[in-house]
């Protein structure tokens, strides 16, 4: 049985479903999910009025709304889901949500939400709760889960210079020597993100490990650094 939260604001989404638009944005991420067909100003929109009117759902009803938002087909309440859990852990954070954050980020995964997931929402929740930073990276390192492994490298993108490089240096040669994409890409993109605290530590790092790290990682880790004429 669907959660009126959540049987409500499908068929609000509804009313504006774009059949052309849906299939463009289908096509965009290869087909892989369906959509309403709302471009981001309406999401938004949409969104912002959906909440005021019937607000967040209840920390007990979180769990149970965000894992019916994923059961259905159409990616915008997937997005929304993430708004929803974004509100969740500014204004009432709990030890036991990095349950649904590994769930979400392991349901329909895709860069779109993971991505998300991973630099705002799982880094939010290591700030609260640091006595879980290394039983969760320890456990999605050793899964062959490429979007858990993803987040471990990505957690740290926005603590700028809180940072702890020397854990993300060891998180980065754990997961280097793989063909995929993605985690190769994040890498890169973690390594980016550092440079613009400290340049020379990430140099250094990349000359040391260049053999482990591949062509990717190191282009997109240096991108940041080549731009300013810094190396």
């Amino acid at each position: 049985m669907t959660n009126r939260y959540v049987e409500n604001l499908s068929v609000v989404l509804k009313k504006y479903e774009n059949k052309d638009e849906a299939e463009k944005m289908s096509q965009y991420m290869r087909g892989q999910f369906s959509y309403f067909g709302l471009r981001a100003p309406q999401m938004k929109d949409v969104t912002k009025n959906y909440i005021k009117e019937f607000g967040f759902p209840s920390s007990e009803d979180i769990p149970i709304v965000m894992k019916q938002m994923y059961s259905l087909d159409q990616r915008e309440l997937q997005i929304i889901a993430l708004a929803i859990m974004d509100h969740k852990l500014k204004k009432d954070p709990d030890i036991s949500d990095i349950e649904i954050l590994e769930y979400i980020i392991t349901t329909k995964s895709w860069w779109d939400t993971v991505d998300h997931i991973a630099a705002n929402q799982v880094g939010t929740y290591f700030r609260k709760f640091p006595e879980h930073v290394e039983e969760y990276v320890e456990k999605w390192l050793e899964s062959d889960n490429i979007w858990l492994i993803r987040t471990s490298i990505l957690y740290q993108l926005k603590y700028k210079q809180e940072t702890n490089f020397q854990y993300l240096k060891e998180i980065i040669l754990r997961s280097a020597g793989t063909k995929e994409f993605f985690i190769n890409k994040a890498i890169g993109w973690a390594l980016r993100e550092y440079s613009k605290i400290d340049g020379e530590a990430v140099i250094s790092f990349i000359n040391e490990y260049n053999e482990r790290l591949s062509n990717l990682s190191i282009r997109e880790g240096l991108k940041w650094l080549k731009s300013k004429n810094l190396v």
